[in-house]
């Protein structure tokens, strides 16, 4: 960052003074009462239960007295914790965190002290891996203690996303070294070089920015919007990486915040409970590591969609397919919503001539608009054909990436070349994934919950489109993750999965990349990174007695054992005739003895 990490070890002193941070920190979050409900996108009414029948548990008020003060002290606890965690990985930054060669900031002596040492690097390795993995824990620890899923949640989970996020902002860049790639292509644009056919080495002396070498000659993957943001971030930094840095934050950061406003009111237009879907997705530690930790641009670019599809959802399509456009035209992945946003708004009742119509509409404005754009900056189309570069890597946890290099291995062993034969293997899973897409965008949709129906298969589509690439990045997960968490993720396996995938791929950012410098032993910082990440996971998985139960039965973070859930569904369809009469009747006790898995039911139809 561009403020010296003594300046910020300084500034968080003086907010941690602030009278208003420490009546956040001790105040009892506000706890029960029967919440108003809340106009859904269709219509329909819910209050935050989750359902759009009866919800789970009752109206009445929270028990008062000492067991609610003392489930109000877990609660901040659950958030100090997180807090704690999130100051770790900032102090851990100063050692392993990523900076330009040309910093000054390596002068500085306690930067000095941190990195230039193997037990400074080794401790600073403990407190970034510790930190990570007790956020891991916050945020289950948060769920657990939560109790009525209501609208008295919302403040609860906000606190939580700027406590666990404000220190993640102010650390050295984490986990991933591309905020330097985009300063590199943003001088690209200064000096008037074109991105989409120069990789950074055309920069003088580019090798002190910092970037990883896959973008030394790499043409850059990015659209239009997010080119103009680079060329605006090292025009006000100065040419200084740490202030051109700055800018980047604060663009990852809008993009969470769309994410905390959209992903609530998208659950609720599918008659999903907002502040589940708030906890699942926005404060994810997947998400507050690589969208803030990191600040990629994939944070922008699911902010804008996430927002475009609430567009579309409510019947506002015009605006839906402006800020979807402004997604691709942050990073063109997200073309895959484009024929799902048609659908939508096509809606229910459309037959295939005006699907094909709002197909067509859509895709000319959208396609109208970044051919503006491109007009715009003088590069036209230019990211179509860099849209191949981040394919060219693969990784051992993608199928796709293992399955091309086992068998590019056998090939070289018998005299075939074996880059041809993985080039193959990796040519089948991206037309795969083509395939899948448009089978799920052009399949009948059938059944009474219709928007629903559609963004589910537009989360089956990324995820057709993450799982057949070669190389699976772990903020790839969050791209799947929002449009499954709005449309309902079941307390089983479904669940259990999102929370296994979760600290995976917290393990997998804590010993993938860390910067240390070439005479310290990275096999031994990383093998320290690994055990003390593992060592906690596992403790948290079987050891912990507050968290080893939930992996193994979810469903005590969402259903709190002592609360009944009542949630009625009906058949299962938000809004159908069964549920409608349900709520109407007020009938619980048949909702309660409903299994978890026919919830979602309709989803699958």
């Amino acid at each position: 960052m561009a403020i010296p990490t003594l300046g910020v070890l300084s500034l968080l002193n003086n907010l941690l003074n602030q009278k208003e941070l420490l009546t956040m920190l001790t105040s009892k979050p506000r706890r029960g009462g029967a919440a108003k409900p809340a106009r859904l996108g269709d219509g329909r009414r819910d209050d935050g239960g989750g359902a759009t029948a009866v919800l789970w548990g009752t109206d009445a008020e929270p028990a008062a007295g000492p067991a609610a003060a003392d489930a109000a002290k877990t609660l901040n606890i659950a958030l100090l914790q997180g807090f704690v965690a999130s100051l770790l990985m900032l102090a851990g930054s100063v050692g392993v965190g990523w900076l330009a060669g040309s910093s000054a900031l390596i002068r500085n002596p306690l930067f000095i002290l941190a990195r230039t040492s193997p037990a400074g690097v080794i401790t600073a390795t403990v407190m970034l891996c510790f930190g990570a993995l007790l956020l891991v824990r916050s945020w289950l620890r948060l769920a657990q203690r939560i109790g009525q899923w209501d609208s008295s949640a919302h403040p609860i989970l906000i606190k939580a996303l700027l406590l666990w996020g404000l220190p993640l902002a102010l650390a050295l860049p984490l986990f991933s070294r591309d905020v330097y790639a985009y300063i590199g292509q943003g001088r690209l644009m200064v000096q008037g070089l074109n991105p989409y056919t120069n990789g950074i080495s055309a920069l003088n002396n580019y090798y002190s920015l910092g970037p990883d070498t896959l973008w030394t000659e790499a043409p850059t993957p990015y659209g239009p919007l997010f080119l103009w943001i680079e060329q605006f971030a090292v025009w006000v930094g100065f040419g200084v990486p740490e202030l051109s840095i700055i800018p980047f934050r604060l663009v990852a950061l809008a993009g969470v915040a769309l994410c905390a406003i959209f992903i609530p009111k998208l659950a609720a237009v599918h008659g999903i409970n907002p502040q589940r879907a708030l906890w699942l997705m926005v404060l994810n530690p997947v998400l507050l590591l690589n969208f803030i930790a990191s600040a990629h641009n994939d944070s922008l670019m699911l902010g804008l969609v996430v927002a475009g599809v609430y567009c579309a959802s409510t019947r506002k399509p015009w605006l839906a397919i402006v800020l979807v456009t402004a997604s691709i035209a942050v990073k063109p992945i997200t073309l895959i919503a484009l024929p799902f946003v048609g659908l939508l708004w096509a809606g229910s009742k459309a037959g295939w001539g005006r699907k094909v119509w709002c197909w067509l509409l859509t895709a000319l404005v959208s396609f109208g608009l970044l051919w503006i754009c491109g007009l715009a900056n003088g590069l036209g189309f230019g990211w179509i054909g860099a849209l191949n570069t981040p394919g060219k890597l693969w990784i051992w946890y993608a199928p796709v990436g293992t399955t091309g290099a086992v068998l590019g291995w056998l090939a070289d062993q018998i005299g075939v070349s074996g880059d041809i034969v993985t080039n193959v293997v990796h040519l089948i899973g991206k037309a795969l994934s083509v395939a899948v897409v448009v089978w799920l965008a052009v399949r009948r949709v059938d059944g009474p919950a219709y928007g629903a129906v559609v963004v589910r298969r537009m989360a089956w589509a990324f995820a057709a489109v993450v799982l057949l690439a070669p190389m699976i990045q772990p903020w790839y997960m969050l791209w799947l993750l929002a449009f499954f968490a709005v449309t309902g993720i079941e307390a089983t396996w479904q669940l259990r999965t999102v929370l296994c995938l979760t600290t995976f791929f917290t393990l997998i950012a804590l010993t993938d990349q860390l910067s240390v410098f070439q005479w310290i032993p990275i096999a031994i910082v990383r093998g320290v990174a690994i055990a003390v990440g593992v060592s906690f996971a596992l403790h948290m998985i079987f050891i912990d007695r507050k968290t080893k139960g939930v992996f193994g039965r979810p469903t005590a973070l969402l259903w709190p054992p002592a609360a009944k859930d009542a949630a009625a569904e009906g058949s299962g369809a938000p809004g159908s005739a069964q549920g409608a009469a349900a709520q109407r009747s007020g009938t619980q006790s048949s909702a309660a003895q409903r299994s978890v898995a026919q919830r979602f039911r309709w989803l699958r139809r």
